[in-house]
């Protein structure tokens, strides 16, 4: 039996439910438990989180917002929505076949990028800057205070109001948290999130599938845009061997076929492997505190491909994120990031009423309030913020 149909066979036995999933039914609950009563829907617990988080506003800017490419003028690459919803493909195949809550594991994979600010990164690297002296910008950090405060739809309290796993595993999806900053501070002292311990499986499986998307996703994008080459790729020993085996099984298809079925072919190996490593890791366990109390990963890429995939990590740096033409494209990101919060902090009436009527008076909270309004934003609104406060916008700020 060939290697894919081992997997599907894997994956189609994999009906029952694992002792190490979360269980819906015995969450440690809400923060602000005065909803339970009036529960809409037959849903669990972590199926009304999945739907809270795709209703939010935060969610639906992702679709402005940077993955790789900064302001991309094609509409065929990949923003932090779309890249959100393959992870959260990848998360569920993984789940499903370790026995996990699926639901959980999407909406932690569709919940992850949420605290990314305009421009990704460069805009992250601006407003930390910012803040370096009001105790700086996370993204992952963001996401939480996101999640947790500033998105309030709802008559009875701040946030979204999601389960306590929910939220655990956005804060330690990458470990133990052990100096947390300023945001992840206060929101764990209003409800503790054991910061110290490992995240639950399905946490760990949502970042593991970021990894494998991100990995496989960019490179297809990277090539679209030219900024890879076949050739480039190839000198990857991980790639040659898939791309060998692309060849030798559809000799006569087209190029850009051929390339698509490999990046298919490398995320289907890497899910493989996590669902290998991760049963053996997860031998003689018994439940979701047997994970968080484990002290080291569960889920996990097996030895060998993890060393690779660190290499590929590696080789995207120096030749997609380090490109001369993104670098450009970042630092023009970095001025808009930078420009608008010197603006807002010298005239805040320039936010506009609602944010800057709520703006306090004291640091630190004041220059965080600032900073939330703008990691809020999609890629053009803050272009546009800058071309009205400023009249211009910074040269080569597109890198496709």
């Amino acid at each position: 039996m060939g290697a894919g149909k081992r997997l599907l066979t894997t994956v189609l036995a994999a009906g029952a439910r694992s002792p190490l999933a979360c269980d819906p039914a015995r969450s440690r609950g809400r923060e602000f438990g005065i909803e339970d009563a009036i529960a809409r829907g037959p849903r669990s617990e972590y199926q009304r989180d999945r739907d809270r988080i795709i209703h939010s506003i935060a969610f639906r800017r992702l679709r402005h917002k940077t993955q790789v490419f900064i302001a991309p003028d094609g509409d065929h690459y990949r923003v932090r929505l779309t890249h959100s919803l393959e992870v959260a493909q990848i998360g569920r195949v993984i789940a499903r076949a370790l026995g996990l809550d699926e639901d959980l594991t999407e909406a932690l994979c569709l919940a992850h990028d949420i605290g990314h600010p305009p421009f990704g990164h460069s805009g992250e690297d601006a407003l930390d800057a910012a803040l370096k002296d009001h105790g700086g910008f996370d993204h992952n950090a963001h996401c939480l205070r996101v999640l947790m405060r500033l998105e309030s739809p709802y008559c009875e309290h701040d946030g979204l109001n999601l389960t306590w796993e929910l939220l655990e595993g956005l804060a330690k999806h990458n470990g133990p948290v052990l100096l947390p900053g300023w945001a992840l501070a206060e929101l764990d002292a209003a409800w503790p999130l054991d910061l110290g311990e490992w995240s639950c499986l399905e946490a760990q499986v949502a970042a593991l599938a970021d990894d494998i998307a991100y990995d496989n996703h960019d490179i297809d994008d990277g090539l679209r845009a030219g900024f890879l080459s076949l050739d480039d790729l190839l000198t990857q020993p991980f790639v040659a061997e898939q791309w060998r085996a692309v060849e030798r099984k559809f000799p006569g298809a087209p190029r850009e076929r051929q390339l698509r079925e490999l990046v298919r072919s490398q995320i289907g190996l890497m899910v493989n492997d996590v669902i290998a490593e991760t049963r053996a890791r997860t031998a003689g366990m018994a439940s979701p505190d047997d994970v968080r109390r484990a002290g080291r990963p569960s889920c996990a890429f097996s030895r060998g491909l993890e060393a690779t995939e660190r290499q590929l990590k590696r080789f995207m740096y120096d030749r997609l994120y380090f490109h001369p033409e993104q670098l450009a494209a970042a630092e023009s990101a970095r001025e808009v990031t930078a420009g608008l919060f010197a603006a807002y902090d010298a005239d805040p009436a320039a936010m506009g009423p609602r944010w800057a009527g709520a703006l306090p008076t004291e640091e630190p909270r004041r220059s965080r309030h600032i900073a939330d309004y703008i990691a809020g934003m999609t890629d053009r609104f803050a272009m546009a913020e800058f071309q009205r406060l400023f009249g211009r916008v910074p040269e080569r700020l597109s890198s496709v």
